[in-house]
């Protein structure tokens, strides 16, 4: 049976997006593509819908092998019950992913040479505005020091709520029961029983797995009430042998979520990039976020997204309607929330700021550099943020006036400050980007003087 990766690893086409002009709505271009957690092998998921000091926390597992093996031991912080527990829909997840994933778009340049080009002169990318049965039936070994606080079933699983007198004991009780948990785990579950943690302890029931017709397993909800705004990563690296990838959703009535024993970085965002990129934004996003991590000297969590839940911009995917955002977790919105306004086909939310304001938060983590599990806290900046590439199409059309030379004598410049940018994010050879990028440049020509003079400044 295997060690399912802690609460994380442990559980652990393109759209047109209109510009609208409010300046409430920084951005406008077009979607592309984007960078959700389909890049990885690995990448574990976690929703925490959280207020004041009450929590709703979504583990969506990535287990791979025999349904037969699977299994979870995740600490919490208080004896759940079965009314605390239920079994939640991988589609949610897979919503809040594509709608907070890293993107790509796409901007246009005009013809300079229009009467109007004053007013349409390519312009750098937009910036962001700130802005069995139910119960709690009891048993205990003596000699273990393991209490059974709880025993109920949920959907296809079967769930044990366990506290423990010492380490030792809870692992040996563990293998007793058929939990095969690999060496190492005592000395990883102490730190938590001095804390006076407990153990929600959850494995398939087999037959009523086969009546539900899933093919694979779904997320595990937990509610509960405490003080303590974590998560427990150090389980999930019992086992691993490579680096992991854990991607956090926080879901928040008030503004960004911070990662408090570890710097919190934002990714970088909003640069240009050559046109090419469109072909392998996924190999340039890992490529990118290596080289950043590589730089934070890999002990850094990383924001990738924080917005209100009410609108996008540009949008990788509509925003979640209150009935999803109730399926993940929210339990402070009321019955007149925005997100519930219908929306005229191609058009954006038209709506004010809703009282859901979401952080992705990703972290790769190995367990030298996150010796310590997550510990977070809830802020008031509601300021948006999002990871954003942008591929700025030059004018192909004819440029027979002053300023359509001069524009054209500049875009030879334009270009390699776009390769440079690519291979300062990305650590790609630069003469790679280069050869790559004639391929992108379309039929645009150039004298050997204009290039020339262009390269000049002149």
């Amino acid at each position: 049976m295997k060690f399912f990766r802690l609460l994380t690893p442990l559980l652990l086409a393109i759209v047109a997006v209109l510009c609208f002009a409010p300046a409430a709505w920084a951005f406008c271009g077009f979607y592309v593509a984007k960078a959700d957690t389909k890049l990885y092998n690995k990448a574990s998921q976690v929703v925490i819908a959280r207020d004041g000091d009450r929590t709703v926390l979504t583990m969506a597992n990535d287990f791979q092998g025999e349904v037969k093996d699977f299994a979870m031991v995740v600490p919490v912080p208080t004896v759940l019950q079965k009314e605390q527990v239920r079994v939640a829909e991988p589609k949610i997840v897979e919503r809040l992913d594509a709608f907070s994933a890293p993107r790509l778009v796409e901007y246009f340049d005009s013809d300079p040479c229009a009467q109007v080009y004053n007013e349409n002169l390519p312009q750098a990318a937009p910036r962001p505005a700130a802005s069995l049965e139910s119960g709690s039936t009891r048993g205990r070994d003596a000699s273990l020091g393991v209490t059974v606080e709880a025993r109920f079933n949920v959907g296809e699983y079967d769930i044990l709520i366990l506290s423990a007198k010492e380490s030792g004991g809870l692992e040996t009780w563990l293998k007793r029961n058929g939990y095969k948990i690999p060496r190492g785990a005592k000395q990883l579950l102490q730190p938590y029983i001095r804390s006076s943690m407990k153990f929600f302890v959850a494995k398939v029931n087999l037959d009523k797995f086969e009546k539900s017709g899933y093919q694979f397993l779904r997320p595990l909800q937990i509610s509960y009430q405490s003080p303590k705004f974590m998560l427990p990563i150090r389980l999930g690296m019992i086992n691993a042998t490579t680096e992991q990838d854990l991607i956090v959703y926080i879901l928040s009535p008030q503004g960004q979520a911070e990662i408090t024993n570890y710097r919190t970085v934002k990714i970088p965002s909003n640069t240009n990039i050559p046109l090419f990129v469109k072909d392998e934004f996924g190999e340039f996003y890992k490529s990118m976020f290596q080289t950043i991590y590589t730089k934070e000297d890999r002990k850094v969590g990383f924001l990738e997204y924080a917005w209100d839940m009410g609108s996008c911009d540009p949008c990788s995917a509509d925003p979640l309607t209150q009935e999803e955002l109730k399926q993940a977790g929210v339990f402070w919105l009321d019955d007149n929330s925005a997100s519930n306004v219908p929306v005229r086909p191609g058009f954006r939310r038209p709506f004010p700021r809703s009282n859901v304001f979401i952080s992705r938060l990703h972290v790769r983590y190995t367990r030298d550099k996150f010796p310590e599990d997550l510990m977070f806290q809830q802020t008031a900046n509601s300021e948006s943020f999002q990871g954003r590439y942008v591929l700025q199409h030059p004018f192909q059309g004819e440029l027979k006036c002053q300023a359509g030379r001069e524009y054209k004598r500049s875009l030879p410049k334009r270009f390699e400050q776009e390769a440079q940018t690519l291979a300062k994010l990305t650590n790609w050879k630069i003469q790679d980007i280069r050869n790559k990028m004639k391929l992108s440049v379309g039929n645009l020509t150039y004298s050997w003087w204009e290039t020339l003079f262009s390269w000049l400044g002149l």
